[in-house]
């Protein structure tokens, strides 16, 4: 039985100091074996909106515990509209910094 896990880390933005936040998805077949499937699903900053993939302070990253995560229904249709108005989001924060 396949399983799927959030997970979540936080560290300082480099250019303001908040939290930016970043996730994956991962899938284990079962619960002995290694994930599997593992999407990054972005990073971002709460503070300013900056998109920083990667911690640049060493020791500061916090690493939250894997959730379980159900998955995704294939049935639902995709909501372009979030999608589109996300996108144009960032490319509006883009354009600023």
């Amino acid at each position: 039985m396949k399983t799927y896990y959030l997970h979540l880390r936080a560290f300082p933005c480099d250019l303001c100091q908040g939290p930016v936040v970043t996730g994956s998805t991962a899938v284990r077949e079962r619960d002995i074996e290694k994930e599997t499937e593992i999407t990054e699903v972005g990073a971002i900053c709460l503070s300013c909106g900056h998109r920083q993939s990667e911690a640049t302070a060493p020791g500061r990253t916090r690493d939250f515990p894997p959730v379980l995560w159900e998955p995704p229904k294939a049935s639902t249709p995709p909501v372009m509209g979030h999608t589109a108005s996300a996108y144009r989001e960032m490319l509006n924060r883009e354009e600023l910094h």
